[in-house]
């Protein structure tokens, strides 16, 4: 381990790559002295080490994880994902007591709603999976610059679609001068596409159809990862359940 402010990569970054938990967690836990850098207890803010240092968590802070909650909404048309704007509400003002599913074993507590923030956009005009996570790792798995996890989507659209359209959705698009990554599109049906992406530029599918002379009516989030929708109710909410990963 270094203290020199020079060498080395930032404990809080390594903890934060090897998917430990969020930047701000880690100066958080480095602050409780919850931090181990090759069995050292790290203390001190801006504190680096070796890039292949072992760095641990103690069971406080695991501990502290284990409480964070991670919730998917079925989120309505008419909702924002983060902040209340032109007078529309947040997505996480659905999150109650009364709408949460039946069969949920865990009850909602208040604790769980402090620091509750979306993990990723769905438009206001697009309906289906939003999750809300007080988990850094969480929000770092599904929206960090490194994402990999896909998100699937049935997109209702108006127009003509022919070969090279659709050879274009799948890989030749770009949005804003930057190359989109290759997507996965095919058509569920006669009246809709079925979207699967590794990113989320802003309204990015109504802008790619709109690239290939199609208006989408109709948007909804069906899967991130390895979660789906399923049955949940429109409007209602579930605790992410043990054993589900994105």
């Amino acid at each position: 381990m270094s203290m020199d402010d020079t060498q080395g990569i930032r404990v809080s970054k390594l903890l934060a790559e090897r998917g430990l938990c969020s930047r701000r967690e880690a100066d958080a836990f480095i602050e409780r002295g919850l931090v181990f850098v090759d069995g050292q207890r790290v203390t001190q803010l801006g504190t680096r080490a070796a890039p292949d240092a072992v760095v641990t968590l103690a069971p406080e802070a695991r501990a502290t994880q284990a409480r964070q909650a991670t919730i998917l909404l079925h989120k309505p048309v008419g909702y924002v994902s983060a902040q209340a704007e032109d007078g529309h509400q947040p997505a996480v003002a659905l999150v109650t007591a009364r709408t949460q599913v039946a069969a949920d074993r865990q009850r909602l507590q208040p604790a769980h709603l402090k620091g509750l923030a979306p993990a990723g956009r769905l438009d206001i005009d697009s309906t289906g999976l939003l999750v809300l996570t007080q988990d850094g790792r969480i929000a770092r798995q599904l929206i960090g610059e490194d994402s990999q996890v896909e998100k699937e989507y049935l997109v209702r659209v108006d127009g003509a679609l022919d070969a090279r359209g659709l050879d274009l959705l799948n890989h030749g698009l770009e949005l804003d001068g930057r190359k989109l990554r290759p997507a996965k599109v095919a058509w569920a049906n006669s009246e809709q596409l079925r979207f699967v992406l590794r990113e989320g530029r802003k309204r990015q599918i109504r802008r790619m159809c709109e690239l290939v002379g199609l208006r989408v009516t109709g948007l909804k989030r069906v899967r991130i990862g390895g979660v789906r929708l399923g049955d949940l109710p429109l409007g209602k909410w579930r605790f992410l359940r043990e054993g589900e990963v994105f």
